[in-house]
């Protein structure tokens, strides 16, 4: 597996946990912030996962 997909895994919970807080507390900027942390945890699991996939064909 990838590091791109572990550390993207992470981004995503960390995202979802910030998201879930500024809902929670009112706070619209940390919302915002959960939501691009999770996209780029996706993104970066992604990647990882093509990765796995090339290395893998080879």
């Amino acid at each position: 597996m990838d590091k791109d997909r572990i550390e993207g895994g992470m981004k995503k919970v960390k995202g979802s946990m910030k998201e879930g807080l500024g809902k929670a507390v009112g706070d619209t900027k940390l919302e915002t912030e959960g939501k691009m942390d999770k996209a780029e945890g996706k993104i970066q699991n992604t990647v990882g996962g093509l990765k796995d996939s090339i290395r893998n064909r080879e």
